[in-house]
């Protein structure tokens, strides 16, 4: 999810260390939600067009939202996206998304071969390129906010980007690095979690009534502003975004490297091993959940009579331990703010074929997602 920063030995554990600290402690609350408040409202102000709006009308925001939300918290920069010129496929928006495609999709396939590693492959190329493009872009704003903030001009600056020039413990490399990963991180995995929902909220409308009461008492208006506390009291909102990061997590499950020798369930694997967890296998077998294939938020939900004392490990959509996502709490805060918008604003509607998987780094859709939008009344 949001800015899975990956721990790399040119990254060392001190620069992870200082984002993760002020990720977690300072980087939600009304302030961050006003900006991502802000940039949600863009999803309401498409065409206006009589009947059902087509998802293909607005099928570029689920993409180039997340670099929106991720360029103004993240760097305090501004891609504006949504403009016309910014669709192009040589735009500044449109290659960053496509390198970070290009980044995430090559990963993957290229762990699994070894031709790269003898001369360049294609998709070896495609992902060197697509790092290079996103060192390009981390380059250029890395050196305008550095004269910025030299000139005393970013005052009411306060961006994940400003937190680290602020650290003398982080050196430029390091700030590089982490502008390239959260780039690289967060726009597919935010996109993608988003689709999955909106397509489980389109096709359960019992679900989607009940989403649309809660907000319709949180936001009596349909302009009113999404604050802190609106969004602490979205209980089923919330609910609903962990059910189904059940259903379709951002990953398979998690990945390590054995430090040592370990001796699993009888089995001897040794050192240097790469182990996955199969969390999203798991996730679905019924001798964990009760009835696992269905979409059921109410699951999650401390007093609902249909909740589940679910294993803490069972979903781990963000990870665990020094590795987990370091900015959890905001992915879920922009995925909450987007869905709370949508359904409050409009009726969806799911209008494709039923959904499946498909793996490369990250989980995407592997069908394309078709929704229909229908204004609500009031």
């Amino acid at each position: 999810m949001f800015v899975r920063l990956t721990v790399k030995n040119n990254i060392p554990y001190r620069a992870r260390k200082c984002v993760y600290r002020r990720a977690s402690e300072n980087f939600v609350g009304s302030e961050h939600a006003s900006k991502v408040n802000e940039q949600g409202d863009n999803l309401m102000n498409f065409e206006d067009i009589p009947g059902p709006r087509s998802y293909p009308i607005i099928g570029t925001l689920h993409k180039y939202l997340p670099l929106i939300v991720i360029g103004v918290v993240a760097f305090n920069e501004r891609f504006n996206s949504f403009a016309l010129s910014e669709q192009d496929p040589e735009s500044r928006s449109s290659k960053t998304i496509a390198a970070a495609f290009g980044s995430n999709s090559g990963v993957m396939k290229l762990d699994k071969g070894f031709l790269w590693k003898m001369f360049s492959t294609p998709l070896y190329k495609k992902l060197v390129n697509s790092q290079i493009y996103l060192e390009k872009i981390s380059t250029d704003i890395l050196i305008r906010k550095i004269n910025l903030f030299e000139s005393d001009d970013s005052k009411n600056d306060k961006s994940l980007l400003k937190t680290f020039l602020q650290q003398p413990q982080l050196d430029h490399k390091d700030i590089m690095g982490m502008m390239v990963d959260i780039l690289m991180a967060a726009i597919d995995t935010t996109a993608y979690t988003t689709s999955f929902v909106l397509y489980h909220i389109a096709r359960n409308k019992r679900c989607q009534d009940e989403m649309f009461e809660e907000l319709h008492t949180l936001l009596p208006k349909k302009d009113d502003e999404i604050t802190a506390d609106v969004l602490s009291k979205a209980s089923y909102v919330r609910s609903s975004i962990k059910e189904s990061l059940r259903l379709n997590p951002v990953s398979i499950g998690i990945g390590r490297w054995l430090q040592k020798d370990i001796v699993l369930k009888g089995y001897s694997i040794p050192k240097g091993t790469v182990i996955v967890t199969q969390n999203m296998t798991s996730s679905r077998l019924p001798q964990f959940i009760r009835d696992p294939l269905t979409f059921k938020p109410e699951r999650w939900m401390r007093g609902s009579p249909q909740y589940e004392t679910i294993h803490p490990f069972l979903s781990l959509p963000f990870g665990h331990g020094p590795r987990s996502c370091i900015a959890r709490r905001l992915a879920e805060q922009n995925i909450c703010i987007i869905l709370m918008r949508l359904i409050r604003e409009f009726e969806i509607q799911w209008a494709g074929e039923e959904l499946g998987v498909k793996t490369l780094l990250i989980n995407k859709p592997n069908k394309p997602v078709s929704l229909n939008f229908i204004p609500r009344s009031s």
